[in-house]
């Protein structure tokens, strides 16, 4: 069956009177959330008004826009402007279908995606930010590419986040002598902070979303290598040419910063144990992917399975023990804080949460409130249309949030992973590429976009604007997108 005609009939479910609907408190599918889940209470997204996408609306919007139109406040409330939007979702949600309902989606969000999103994201900013790279490196053309070509790698090991925190601070000090610093602090947005993560659940959180909605942990390894190669080559070798004619023609500064020292124990690691903690890190989310236990525990209509459990524990122990075995030194080297992953989760509760709605709506396809973006997205005989997929996905990433966006246009193609992943391999790759590789547009399209550049401002190097960084972006990102469209979801 295509994706329109199967949401089609999924549309054409419970179109009882909205009083015997309440009465029944239709039982749902936690499917509707991530379709890899165990059942839940389900409601009839067809019958949902788009309004009750509005707190999902505006808690994006407030992302994109509060943080340049009032700074202050949101930098000392956004905590409570994100419950603010929970609650405008989840009260009336509770009022018109039931606590009992209210408390199935709560529970559902909570366990089947959240916990496990944070933990993870917790695991790998505590790891990579127990690791300090110390020395002094001279940043000429040959070795910045280098160390961006590092970084691409490391991303899809360690996670976009992880590599960015590792890397970005030897970074900036190589290129301290530099005149002009800018443009490798953006190329390393573009390469380490977004592309480079684009090969395994680990590098970024929309690729993590899938492995827990059922996507196997290699398929984007398999399915979108050549796209990423593509990307990272030619932006490696325009990073090369860029810094090159910086480098020729302004030279660098007579007096370096950092001293060179001729101590041989200048160069090297510290807190090099972390390492081994990272390859934990891995090995648990290989181990929920490949491990299948019949062991499951119910908690308030959402099964919770045994491998998940283990690896959230294992993430949890991982980063305690992290924090224990890092020296004091190293994390104030790299200037170690819990700010941004304090924004990160609470950001997050709400964005989780308020989604539900929006999720069932579009998965009730043609015949749903959101039809319009389905057909937008799919072709006259009903199959999807992967270019339209990358594209859609890419855009609202770009100035969105990439994780809640690849999720809304995962169950927009149906929902179903063994589907995605065979018959419509192309439109999931589509998705998975728009949400990675679009992220870097923009300062917002990341999380680690915004942290790259407060570190790098906080390190003397003025960084442009909201808009003068796409000034960058644009013109360099988009040919080349159209060129992997041209090429891969023709």
């Amino acid at each position: 069956m295509s994706i329109a005609r199967r949401g089609e009939a999924d549309g054409s479910r419970g179109r009882a009177p909205r009083s015997a609907r309440r009465a029944a408190a239709l039982p749902m599918l936690a499917g509707l959330v991530l379709p890899a889940a165990a059942r839940a209470a389900d409601f009839d997204g067809a019958s949902l008004s788009p309004l009750w996408g509005l707190p999902f609306a505006g808690i994006l919007l407030s992302i994109a826009l509060l943080p340049l139109l009032a700074p202050a406040l949101w930098h000392h409330h956004y905590g409570k402007i994100s419950a603010a939007w929970s609650l405008a979702f989840l009260l009336p949600f509770a009022a018109v279908f039931g606590a009992s309902l209210a408390t199935a989606q709560f529970v559902h969000a909570l366990l089947y995606e959240y916990i496990p999103f944070i933990v993870l994201l917790t695991a790998l900013y505590t790891v990579s930010g127990g690791i300090h790279i110390r020395g002094n490196l001279h940043g000429a053309p040959g070795l910045n590419t280098a160390i961006l070509a590092i970084g691409a790698l490391l991303a899809s090991v360690m996670g976009t986040t992880g590599a960015s925190m590792l890397l970005i601070r030897p970074l900036i000090r190589a290129n301290d002598n530099r005149r002009r610093r800018v443009h490798v602090v953006v190329f390393f947005i573009f390469i380490v902070s977004n592309i480079g993560g684009a090969l395994t659940p680990l590098g970024d959180p929309p690729l993590f979303l899938g492995f827990l909605a059922g996507v196997r942990f290699f398929w984007t390894t398999q399915h979108m290598l050549p796209e990423t190669l593509l990307l990272v080559a030619a932006l490696l070798a325009l990073f090369y040419v860029i810094d090159r004619w910086f480098y020729r023609r302004d030279g660098v500064q007579p007096v370096d910063p950092t001293p060179d020292s001729h101590d041989v124990r200048a160069f090297g690691f510290d807190g090099a144990m972390n390492f081994w903690l990272l390859g934990g890190v891995l090995a648990l989310v290989l181990l929920s992917g490949l491990w299948q236990s019949p062991v499951r525990f119910d908690v308030h209509g959402t099964e919770v399975g045994l491998p998940g459990i283990v690896r959230d524990l294992g993430l949890v122990a991982i980063t305690l023990l992290s924090l224990r075995l890092t020296a004091a030194r190293v994390h104030a080297d790299n200037q170690f804080g819990w700010e941004p992953m304090a924004e990160v989760a609470k950001l997050f509760a709400g964005i989780f949460l308020t989604i539900v709605p929006v999720i069932a709506m579009l998965k009730a396809g043609a015949g749903g409130p959101f039809g319009a973006v389905v057909a937008a997205v799919t072709r006259p005989d009903g199959q999807p249309e992967p270019m339209m997929y990358f594209w859609a996905t890419g855009l609202l990433s770009a100035f969105l949030d990439n994780a809640p966006t690849y999720l809304v246009f995962f169950n927009t193609a149906g929902g179903d992973p063994q589907a995605l992943m065979g018959t419509f391999a192309r439109t999931l790759a589509a998705i998975s590429a728009g949400a990675v590789f679009m992220g870097a547009l923009s300062y917002i399209g990341n999380a680690p976009n915004l942290m790259v550049k407060a570190i790098a401002e906080s390190r003397g190097v003025p960084m442009p604007s909201f808009f003068g960084y796409m000034l960058w972006s644009v013109p360099i990102l988009l040919p080349l997108f159209i060129l992997v469209t041209l090429i891969f979801f023709r």
